[in-house]
């Protein structure tokens, strides 16, 4: 596959400064640039391997100017990193082309009462339960669970060991990384008066919508009454925790390691960051975010507001509380000076009485 820079910039709409006739055939980061591959700059951190780079072409902002001599054709457009992501889209779709996988492999068991698309694709060793819906052009890779009653959508893309339990929901467009699980028991156990735990049967499912992207070893429990329900375009990340009951607004962003508890309800258009816990029963306004680590135990009505920290602060009081905290060895030390000093001056002091009496 190749291009020139003059074909790249057509489609994201760029302009070129240098050799139009600059020939792209790979993809690459800017650090490992070689001949004949095409990267971008977009953090001004990476500056620097612009003017070593071997790369032939390299996506940049428009209003970037070099500070020194760029060997490289450069394109410049509105945004470098969501243009290269387009093409990064676009070279994937390619490569999947020239993969193709179609039918259905062996061994593998589907049900005689599933009901199975066209185009679709299921890899040896998965198993498809009783009254199970697959919609058209799905993809299920090699050792994927699908439980009963299962209703699949459309375009839908599931890889290795992926485990969907009995009743769940999912839209169309769906993608779901390795080993994540849908629809495993919630963690309800209701305490008795010997101190142990009677487990409360969670009677649920789990509802996905349209466009949704679910990394890695994710876990998401189904609900014990109702539905926990990951909305239309949500990104989830590796390694994260939904509980029962959860709900979870379009087009949020939550990042790996993250926990949200049992019937917490997250606002669409809400971004979490990395290892977040989130405590249950509580109601999170639209366009929340919450940076990495925090910790957030109470609901947020405010819309669009930052929190950082454990508890979590507004972000402009978890900067000043930042700032303190850096200070608190020196402190300790001033502290202990003025003890010191107090103790001598009460010393003096005591002594002065003595004398005069």
């Amino acid at each position: 596959m190749q291009f020139t820079a003059k074909q790249i910039s057509e489609f994201i709409n760029g302009t070129i400064v240098g050799d139009e006739n600059a020939k792209v055939t790979e993809l690459s980061k800017i650090e490992n640039g070689t001949v004949g591959s095409l990267c971008f700059l977009s953090n001004p951190k990476y500056e620097n391997y612009l003017y070593s780079t071997q790369a032939s072409v390299v996506i940049v902002g428009s209003e970037f100017i070099p500070a020194q001599p760029v060997a490289s054709t450069l394109i410049k457009v509105d945004d470098p990193y969501s243009a290269f992501s387009v093409l990064l889209e676009k070279y994937n779709e390619f490569m999947n082309q020239m993969n193709v996988q179609s039918g259905i492999e062996q061994p593998s068991f589907i049900h005689p009462s599933a009901k199975i698309g066209k185009n679709v694709y299921i890899g040896a060793f998965s198993y498809i339960s009783e009254g199970v819906e697959i919609g058209d052009d799905t993809k299920i890779q090699t050792q994927v669970f699908i439980g009963t009653d299962t209703k699949i959508g459309s375009n839908c893309q599931f890889f290795p060991g992926v485990k969907i339990y009995n009743r769940c929901v999912l839209g169309n467009n769906v993608v779901i990384h390795a080993n994540t699980v849908i629809g495993s028991d919630g963690f309800g156990f209701a305490p008795q008066a010997d101190r142990s735990y009677s487990k409360i049967a969670q009677i649920g499912n789990v509802v996905i919508e349209d466009d949704v992207e679910i990394g890695a070893n994710t876990s998401i429990d189904r609900a014990t009454m109702g539905s926990t329900v990951i909305g239309k375009g949500v990104k989830l990340d590796n390694l994260i925790q939904i509980a029962h009951n959860v709900e979870v607004g379009a087009h949020t962003v939550v990042a790996a390691q993250s926990g949200i508890s049992g019937s917490t309800k997250l606002g669409e258009m809400s971004v979490v960051g990395g290892q977040v816990g989130i405590a249950g029963h509580l109601s999170l306004a639209k366009g929340t975010q919450i940076g990495a680590q925090a910790g957030i135990n109470f609901s947020i009505t405010d819309e669009n507001k930052q929190w950082h920290g454990s508890p979590a602060q507004p972000l402009r009081d978890w900067m000043r509380a930042s700032v303190i905290f850096k200070q608190l060895p020196s402190v300790e030390k001033r502290i202990a000076s003025l003890e010191r000093t107090i103790s001598e001056l009460k010393a003096i002091i005591e002594q002065n009485s003595t004398i005069t009496k």
